[in-house]
């Protein structure tokens, strides 16, 4: 390892990180871990550029200042990609900047920099390329009253529309407000399929950079008054029309209603249904999607438990009051986070106010699933993956032609059918957290408290891997205790990026992509190579890989609490210290070499099956960049042996701390177990939390019974919409009509409805 090699005197000229950043050289780092080692290039500060800010919109334009480099130069290039040039210039304090492209991606994009126009690019670094919904509000501009822009020329909606915007963001006394549409062309599903942004026509010139604008907007000429789904963009006038990548502010992408053709503003309502029903046979003409999207969870409390697979959906978060302007009557919706395979499609899955899912049958606002995931999927670049974008063209612009525009909602809905949740199964989950209790995902609980570096879960489906690290916990006083707490995990799935995330040495949470720190404090989402991560404004941590597998993490009492959760996919192909899941516990302390220990084992026999599973360096996901952590996980053993913990604490009725203890803890065993060996009600107390959240947890992913939809007999109508076990529904006739078959049906415990299907 680095350190290793650096402690030999250097004899001969120290390596450049020119060109080389990421990189171990033969006498030096131009690895991140490189500055917490102290082997460093000396150039490594030069070569290797620290940007802020360090994100914007994939729609480019962003001025970002390189911080750590004097680069004596007027002229400057930024390339991306190694394709993408956008020029950069040197300001008069003498900083540098570069201009961020317009991407058809998201996540983090590598960009070089080069001084000699262009000739060699030997400073590089990295730009993190992020969805247009979710870059602050702040850096675009904004259309007032969005509702206003979107509607403008139907019933009775006309007058001024006004566009205002932070006027520092662009250094420019006159600017230019320009029109950009956005088009996909080509064979669909086809190698010949392309995303494009294109220029239509500047809207004002020479505008004074106010921070507003306000105008009487007229149709666009013939040839721009087809584009019905575009944005606006704000620009020095320096620059000429449509010019790339120039300093720009975007606007949100909307639905063009303000500017399309006079046949729109005569009648808005023929000329929307000529829209959809054109749409409607497009559709038809389209692959079905809808067979390969994931089902939707039951219930609200398993849409909210399953974080491997959905998360929320900010069009109707339940958490920021429920405004859910698309799905009248949800209280909170979640998406798919994966696109389906094939066809890169989007799940969404909306409930009512008593956790039920809403149905298209039942509601317009009921759950619709998407032709184009709305967050695009990896690898980006071509239709349907545009993030964003792509979602927009087939399933956005088509809402407002059938629902919004027009009264042929049922078009819409015929094409996009809610999924009912007959086929959804929840995941299983694993969890560790105090002074190491593990719960299995077959549900068996035993405490393991080595100290060292362990396989959590390895999968040979996927290749999953999951390691923690444990560490001495100390006492109030600051001795060390008797017992270890997790200190770290580390996790990849096939060749994903690698995640850890740890308490630093000054314990702070910290997160490490591919053994950099990650900062969130631009982007608490981001989307990585084969898993996207999530921070919340807490710090719990949500890592989401590509088989819908997902990991949370959160620091709690100077230890980390992790939950595991894995599709049912994964049933007999797990193995670890969170056991073999298949439903059978008495396989659980299974070794590496396959043979179990019985699950009656004593404390002490369970310390020689987790150190069976100890890590070793050459699979180790770690990093290891500190003093410490290279003598006593790299060079030390990685399961310490000669560590004995405490097995069984002594209960001593003379104790001060007991009747605390009982009071806090009540009969949890785990919390009276940390209570005593850590002589701390605070980390008592987070036991004591962890496991609550756990048993919850299990609660809300119990499997549901769902007999799926049912209809209302012709000439009458049903009460009710709740298809779950034990729900009814009743059928009533319209007047002059008699019911024939059942007048209720009881959703039983095979899956199926009692009775009859009834007739009036």
């Amino acid at each position: 390892f680095a350190s290793v090699i650096y402690n030999q005197p250097l004899n001969r000229a120290q390596d450049s990180c020119s060109h080389q950043c990421g990189e171990l050289l033969g006498t030096c780092s131009c690895q991140a871990t490189c500055h917490s080692l102290g082997i460093c290039c000396a150039d490594y500060n030069e070569f290797c550029l620290q940007i802020s800010p360090y994100s914007g919109s994939l729609m480019g334009g962003k001025d970002f200042l390189i911080k750590n480099t004097a680069l004596n130069t007027s002229v400057l290039m930024c390339r991306f990609k190694q394709k993408i040039i956008t020029s950069g210039y040197v300001d008069k304090d003498g900083e540098a900047h570069c201009i961020s492209p317009l991407l058809y991606e998201t996540g983090f994009i590598p960009f070089e920099v080069s001084t000699d126009d262009g000739l060699t690019f030997p400073y590089s670094g990295t730009w993190l390329s992020v969805h247009h919904s979710k870059v602050s509000d702040g850096e675009k501009c904004t259309l007032v009253n969005e509702t206003k822009w979107q509607y403008y020329g139907t019933h009775n909606i006309d007058g001024n529309l006004t566009l205002t915007w932070t006027h520092q963001a662009l250094a420019a006394s006159l600017i230019n407000i320009e029109v950009w549409g956005y088009q996909e062309t080509g064979e669909s599903y086809s190698e010949k399929w392309f995303a494009e942004w294109k220029y239509l026509y500047t809207l004002a010139r020479k505008t004074p950079n106010t921070g507003m604008f306000s105008f009487i907007p007229v149709p666009a000429t013939a040839n721009y008054n087809t584009w019905d789904f575009g944005i606006l963009r704000i620009t020095p006038s320096i620059y000429s029309d449509g010019q790339s990548n120039t300093p720009s502010i975007w606007s949100s992408a909307h639905a063009l209603a303000w500017h399309l053709g006079e046949d729109f503003r005569n009648d808005p309502m023929a000329w929307a249904t000529a829209k959809c029903i054109e749409w409607d046979r497009k559709e038809e003409k389209l692959p079905n999607f809808m067979e390969e999207i994931i089902d939707c969870p039951c219930t609200l409390a398993q849409a909210r438990a399953d974080t491997g697979r959905f998360h929320t959906d900010y069009g109707c978060d339940i958490e920021k009051g429920s405004v859910c302007t698309y799905h009248t009557g949800a209280v909170h919706c979640v998406r798919a986070i994966q696109a389906s395979p094939q066809y890169a499609s989007g799940q969404q899955c909306c409930y009512d106010s008593t956790g039920a899912l809403i149905l298209t049958q039942d509601s317009t606002g009921g759950s619709t699933p998407d032709r184009g995931h709305d967050w695009g999927s990896p690898p980006f670049m071509r239709p349907p993956r545009i993030p964003g974008f792509s979602h927009w063209l087939y399933d956005v612009i088509s809402f407002y032609y059938c629902c919004l525009w027009s009264d042929n909602c049922h078009l819409y809905m015929k094409n996009r059918p809610s999924s009912d949740c007959r086929i959804y199964r929840p995941p299983r989950a694993a969890s560790a957290f105090g002074d190491p209790h593990f719960l299995t995902f077959d549900g068996l609980n035993f405490t393991f408290k080595g100290q060292g570096e362990y396989t959590l879960v390895e999968s040979d489906l996927t290749s999953l891997r999951v390691q923690g690290r444990t560490q001495r916990a100390y006492f109030p006083n600051g001795t060390e205790a008797l017992v270890t707490g997790l200190s770290a995990v580390a996790m990849q799935e096939n060749n994903s990026d690698v995640i850890e995330v740890r308490y630093s040495e000054d314990f702070n949470l910290e997160v490490l992509l591919n053994q950099k720190v990650v900062n969130f404090s631009e982007q608490s989402w981001i989307d990585l190579e084969g898993l996207f991560l999530h921070s919340t404004a807490d710090q719990n941590i949500t890592v989401m890989f590509s088989s819908g597998s997902g990991l949370e993490i959160r620091g709690s009492g100077g230890f980390l609490t992790l939950t595991v959760l894995l599709p049912e996919k994964f049933i007999n192909h797990t193995q670890g210290l969170f056991g073999v899941m298949n439903g059978n516990t008495e396989d659980e302390y299974t070794f590496k070499n396959k043979t179990a220990m019985s699950i009656h084992a004593s404390p002490q026999q369970l310390f020689e099956f987790g150190a069976n599973w100890a890590v070793e360096n050459g699979t180790s996901l770690f990093t290891y960049d500190t003093e410490i952590l290279l003598n006593n996980f790299f060079y030390g053993q990685k399961h310490n042996a000669s560590f004995v913990p405490v097995f069984f604490p002594y209960e001593d009725p003379a104790d001060p701390l007991m009747k605390e203890m009982v009071s806090l803890c009540d009969s949890d065993p785990f919390c009276r177990f940390d209570v005593l060996t850590t002589r701390s009600l605070q980390v008592g107390n987070s036991t004591r939390l962890s496991h609550h959240n756990y048993k919850q947890l299990i609660e809300n992913l119990e499997p549901v019974i769902s007999c799926g939809w049912l209809d209302h007999p012709a000439n009458g109508r049903k009460d009710g919409t709740n298809y779950l076990l034990g729900s009814a529904i009743h059928f009533i006739c319209n007047r002059g009509y008699e019911l024939m078959g059942s007048e209720e049906r009881i959703c039983q415990v095979t899956g199926a409805w009692s009775g009859d299907a009834p007739s009036c």
